[in-house]
């Protein structure tokens, strides 16, 4: 069990009507946005934050913005967001080939230069204490400009909100993203954990 109950999905109408957007991105309202409602100014500020960061105003596509989602979850252990950024990936239209070998971005061939570029920096961006530094500057800049740099590092913040959120909350894990962390995540040791309600 969660550390808070997430409330019904009905339970505050402007919520409801702006978590239609998880609809698309996962096919089910999360759980933490549930929890959320128990302040419904905060659950309505995140949602419009998440369909801000994830607009698509460049060349950073929707599936790279999942995948720069799950690097920065994995840099943090959080499983629940592991499962639902490799989740949204898969829905918007990630290669079979990245979403199979998404853990060795690095070197496999079917991640371009500037693709290892964006994750590496969502790697770093996410670390504590930040590591960030001029060469993955330097990298960036070769191939985004400073507009879908912003876009990305929206995505890794939101993302560290949602991983503090969701791993201290415990929050519990919808079966469509388990399936999806058993799927791609599994061979190397994803599991459930504290998300599976029996932490608590």
């Amino acid at each position: 069990m969660a550390l808070v109950n997430p409330l019904d999905p009905n339970h505050d109408p402007e919520t409801r009507k702006l978590a239609e957007f998880f609809n698309e991105t996962l096919g089910f309202c999360p759980n933490s946005v549930l929890t959320m409602q128990h302040r419904p100014a905060i659950s309505k500020a995140f949602i419009n934050l998440n369909k801000a960061v994830m607009a698509n105003e460049g060349r950073v596509t929707s599936a790279l913005k999942r995948m720069i989602a799950w690097v920065s979850s994995n840099a943090t252990g959080c499983r629940y967001c592991q499962a639902h950024a490799i989740r949204a990936a898969e829905r918007y239209g990630a290669e079979q080939e990245q979403l199979d070998n998404i853990w060795e971005y690095r070197t496999h061939p079917a991640f371009s230069e500037a693709e290892r570029a964006a994750l590496d920096f969502s790697l770093v961006a996410s670390q504590v204490p930040n590591a960030v530094d001029a060469e993955i500057k330097a990298r960036l800049h070769e191939h985004w400009n400073e507009g879908e740099i912003v876009e990305m590092l929206g995505v890794i913040s939101l993302f560290g909100y949602l991983n503090r959120w969701n791993d201290s909350m415990g929050t519990s894990i919808e079966e469509g993203a388990v399936e999806s962390g058993e799927q791609y995540l599994g061979k190397h040791g994803w599991e459930e954990g504290k998300h599976d309600g029996s932490r608590y």
